[in-house]
């Protein structure tokens, strides 16, 4: 499938500046050019072309709000200048895969001063001497090379998606009212064990009420059957009434 109609299918009923990330790997791109592309899609933030025979990338339009390029696995050699340009606040590069031979070749990448991560595996230049030094004075606002920083650490899992921290903050928002309620929870179970004992010294209460009002009836029949009768007990059990 060539890559005008991967667009095509990639839009789904959608305009152009509906789209936010645009997946096109494995597609077959015109003379090794991007084409189906326009500056339409102004909202792109991501844009991943792997592996679809890309020699240039002369023809990207101007996308200010791209982030992250995947160009991985293609044939590009060069013409990286035309990257801060229509890229100008891109901050994940990854050129892995391609005909990149020496430093000059990534020079223009210094005039991207939002570039963060840059990847060049499977690329000959990853073989000069000292190529990771060399690269990190080339590009001083590079954080990670090849997914690691100056330092030998490794990138976190997740700044490989940072162009999609801003898709997920509505989850996050979300999340947070959850764990709000969440939170709410302790609080109404403490009034309903709250209202358990009220119920509870009330129902204690009507007993002991209850209790006493049998005593004074008992009080009471007893004190109107010893004036009328004559009361007789043997192994305190009752014998026998003799009234009078």
């Amino acid at each position: 499938m060539d890559m005008k109609k991967r667009i095509h299918l990639e839009l789904r009923n959608r305009t152009p500046s509906d789209v936010k990330e645009l997946v096109l790997d494995n597609c077959r791109s015109n003379e090794g050019k991007i084409e189906g592309l326009t500056d339409e899609f102004e909202e792109l933030e991501f844009l991943s072309t792997i592996n679809v025979g890309l020699t240039t990338v002369a023809h990207l339009p101007k996308l200010n709000k791209l982030k992250k390029l995947e160009l991985s696995d293609n044939r590009i050699s060069g013409g990286l200048e035309v990257l801060a340009e229509k890229c100008p606040n891109l901050t994940h590069l990854n050129l892995s895969g391609n005909k990149i031979k020496d430093l000059s070749t990534i020079e223009p990448l210094k005039e991207l001063g939002t570039l963060k991560s840059l990847d060049l595996f499977n690329c000959e230049v990853t073989n000069l001497n000292e190529y990771r030094d060399n690269v990190f004075k080339l590009l001083p606002q590079l954080t990670y090379l090849d997914g690691y920083d100056k330092d030998d650490k490794e990138a976190p899992d997740s700044d490989a998606e940072v162009y999609a921290e801003g898709l997920d903050d509505d989850e996050e928002d979300e999340d947070d009212d959850e764990e709000y309620d969440e939170d709410a929870a302790p609080g109404d179970e403490e009034e309903e064990e709250g209202e358990d004992e009220e119920e509870e010294n009330e129902e204690e209460e009507e007993e002991d009420l209850s209790e006493t009002m049998n005593c004074n009836k008992i009080l009471n029949m007893y004190a109107a059957l010893s004036k009328n009768t004559h009361v007789s007990y043997k192994n305190k059990g009752i014998k026998k009434y003799t009234c009078y």
